[in-house]
């Protein structure tokens, strides 16, 4: 005789099924905990203090670039061993100092997804604490780039499922591409090869800015060609509050560098900007990249204005946003990663 399914069993099944449903070869794991750019460190209380524990926090703790004042890269703490509970296990980012006799090098290596999602756990193997600090302090940088770029993917991730349909629908009738931006933009303004999308508020305004021109020679990816075209655009577009005043570079701070967007060349100008007749200003960051297809320079840039607040968070948000941009020559790689999260000298662990 069959035996009646009791609540308590029904509750059980529910519970093993939860735990053991696949998504293809991926087990469901739950949500990880944490902020953006907040990052955990598992190692030994008496270590953490010595020179090992100092060039990990150092290599965390950098200023972030481009911003108008000093802010951390990272949020950083610090447990051992012992407290690294199952509540501690889907933490969003992680990074375990493994250091043994039994190994030869110091090398990085990483898992996703291992206890939650969306979750990156760093683990960084060395022979000994002295190994352990040169290596770090060498590679300090590269402890950056991996984590930023992982939360940077996980906001293109968040942009996709739910993103301003109005900016995506003016970007693709002006310009024919596509652009993932915050909901949140819903006012804009439109110009001869110029469209500026903004929040318009007066804490954290978000705004993001895409124009075009001809692509010519390469001299377009030299410092003083882009500020000239920038100033040119922003100078005929951006007003300021008083009259006869508009956006500017500040030049002094503005910084160029080489990067791939879908597997093409990027490049990657950060700054601030300020308001020429005005008291104002704020960092900015734009991707300039060349439209194949049309022969022609697409510029997308986000900047925000903030007086007196933090604004890592929000700039580095709007500078995902600039990732999902989708030229008119790229449907084949528009379902390409938009970041690479593949950082020189990082070692997937399967």
């Amino acid at each position: 005789m069959k035996r009646p399914i009791t609540l308590s069993c029904l509750l059980a099944a529910l519970a093993l099924l939860a735990a053991s449903c696949k998504d293809g070869n991926t087990i469901m794991t739950p949500n990880s905990s944490g902020t953006p750019y907040e990052m955990l460190v598992v190692m030994d209380d008496a270590a953490w203090e010595r020179p090992a524990g100092r060039a990990l926090f150092d290599a965390l703790d950098t200023d972030v670039p481009g911003l108008p004042q000093s802010e951390r890269s990272f949020r950083i703490m610090q447990i051992n061993e012992q407290q690294f509970s199952n509540t501690f296990r889907i933490f969003r980012n992680i990074i375990i100092p493994d250091i043994s006799k039994l190994y030869t090098q110091t090398k990085f290596k990483f898992q996703r997804d291992v206890k939650a999602a969306p979750q990156m756990i760093m683990t960084i193997q060395s022979p000994s604490e002295e190994a352990f600090a040169e290596y770090v302090n060498k590679n300090k940088q590269t402890i950056v780039n991996f984590f930023t770029r992982a939360e940077m993917n996980r906001q293109v991730k968040l942009l996709e499922k739910a993103h301003s349909p109005l900016i995506e629908t003016l970007v693709k009738d002006d310009f024919g591409c596509t652009v993932f931006m915050p909901e949140e933009l819903g006012n804009y303004k439109r110009g001869k090869d110029f469209l500026w999308a903004t929040t318009n508020r007066e804490k954290d305004d978000l705004n993001f800015v895409i124009y075009s021109y001809p692509f010519t020679d390469k001299e377009t990816f030299t410092m003083d060609y882009f500020v000239h075209k920038r100033d040119s655009f922003m100078k005929a577009n951006l007003f300021g509050p008083l009259e006869g005043s508009y956006m500017a570079t500040d030049t002094p701070y503005v910084v160029s560098n080489d990067i791939a967007v879908r597997g093409k060349y990027a490049q990657e100008v950060k700054g601030l900007w300020e308001m020429n007749g005005a008291v104002m200003g704020g960092p900015f960051v734009s991707h300039v990249r060349v439209d194949e297809k049309n022969q022609r320079v697409i510029v997308a840039e986000a900047f925000v204005y903030s007086p007196g607040r933090k604004k890592r968070d929000i700039m580095r948000r709007m500078e995902a946003a600039l990732y999902t941009l989708v030229l008119p020559d790229e449907v084949e790689a528009k379902n390409k990663a938009a970041i690479d999260t593949n950082v020189e000298g990082v070692e997937e662990e399967k």
